[in-house]
C-alpha cells in the first residue's frame, strides 16, 4: 500500500470515537462502510459519503479491512464470533479498549479463525482524531501495520510496538493511569480551595502551567529508576516529600483526603523501610512491589 492507495474499509461501532475514526477515513477518500446496532448513528457519515451496512455481516463482507471500535471486550466477541467465517482471510484492527490479556485472547481467537489481527490503543479524544496531538499505539501483526500504516496515519501518529498483541493495550492503559491520577490531583486541589471562594476555573488557570512545568521532572525520575540508584544527589528526599501538611490542610477544609493519602502511603512505605533520605522516585518501588 502506498500513500496514494485507497482502501475499502469497514468500521463496526459508531459511538463518538467510531464516528470520528470513520469520518477521518471518509475525508481521506477511503471507501468506508459503517455499521452500528443503532442505524441512526450512521446518518451523518452516510451524508459525508460513507456506505451504510444493514448488518455487521454485510459490513465485514464489504472489504478486506475491518475496524472494530465497540463498547468492550465482550461486545467484540458478541459481534464478531458469529462472523468468524466471514472474517477469515481479512484483517481485523481492534481499537476497542481492552486489557492486555483480552487483547492477546482476541489475537489468539483471530489466528484460529484465519484472521490477521492488529490491536490499537487510541491516545486521543474523538475531537482530536486526524489532528495534531492524536496518536494510536499498535501491536500484533507487523504485516498488517506496514500494509495499512498510511490509512492508520489519517487518525494520528501511528507507533508499532511488536508482535505481542497485548503491548498496545498495556502502554495505552499505563498512560491513562498517569492521566487519571493527575486529574484526581487537580480535582483534589480544586476541592481544597473551593471553601475559600476560589472557583474551579480560577484554580485551573493556576494549576495548568504549574503541572505542565512539573512534567519536566519525568525524565529525571526515569533516569534514576533506570539507573537503579535512588541516592543520586539532587533529588528531593522522601522525608522532605512527606504529604502530612497537605493532608492536614485538606481535612481542615473539610474535603476527602483519599487521593493524596494514596500517595502518602506509597511514600511512608519507603520511609518506614529505612529509605527516607533517598529520592522521591523510589515511590516506584512501592508500586512495583506491592505489599
Amino acid at each position: 500500500m502506498t500513500t496514494h492507495d485507497k482502501v475499502r474499509v469497514s468500521v463496526l461501532g459508531l459511538g463518538e470515537m467510531g464516528r470520528a475514526l470513520a469520518g477521518a477515513l471518509v475525508k481521506d477518500g477511503h471507501t468506508t462502510t459503517v455499521w452500528n446496532r443503532s442505524p441512526g448513528k450512521a446518518d451523518d457519515l452516510v451524508a459525508q459519503g460513507a456506505e451504510r451496512a444493514a448488518t455487521a455481516r454485510d459490513a465485514v463482507r464489504a472489504g478486506p479491512l475491518v475496524i472494530a471500535c465497540l463498547l468492550d471486550h465482550a461486545s467484540v466477541h458478541e459481534v464478531l464470533d458469529p462472523l468468524a467465517g466471514e472474517l477469515a482471510g481479512r484483517t481485523l484492527i481492534n481499537v476497542t479498549t481492552t486489557s492486555p490479556a483480552q487483547s492477546r485472547e482476541l489475537a489468539a481467537w483471530a489466528a484460529d479463525a484465519g484472521v490477521t489481527y492488529l490491536d490499537g490503543g487510541i491516545m486521543a479524544v474523538p475531537d482530536m482524531i486526524g489532528r495534531a496531538g492524536s496518536s494510536v499505539l499498535y501491536s500484533g501483526s507487523a504485516d498488517a501495520f506496514d500494509r495499512y500504516k498510511p490509512l492508520l496515519d489519517t487518525w494520528g501518529t501511528s507507533t508499532y510496538f511488536g508482535e505481542d498483541a497485548g503491548l498496545a493495550s498495556l502502554y495505552d492503559l499505563a498512560l491513562l493511569a498517569g492521566m487519571y491520577v493527575m486529574f484526581a490531583g487537580f480535582l483534589h486541589g480544586a476541592a481544597m480551595v473551593a471553601p475559600s471562594g476560589m472557583r474551579a476555573g480560577e484554580f485551573a488557570a493556576m494549576a495548568a502551567p504549574w503541572l505542565s512545568a512539573m512534567t519536566g521532572a519525568f525524565e529525571g525520575f526515569a533516569a534514576v529508576i533506570d539507573g537503579g540508584d535512588y541516592t543520586v544527589e539532587g533529588q528531593q528526599s522522601l522525608e522532605f516529600s512527606d504529604l502530612g501538611d497537605i493532608l492536614a490542610a485538606s481535612s481542615d477544609q473539610g474535603v476527602s483526603t483519599e487521593a493524596v493519602a494514596m500517595v502518602q502511603r506509597l511514600i511512608r512505605r519507603q520511609i518506614d523501610a529505612g529509605h527516607g533520605g533517598e529520592g522521591f522516585a523510589r515511590v516506584f518501588e512501592s508500586i512495583r512491589r506491592p505489599q
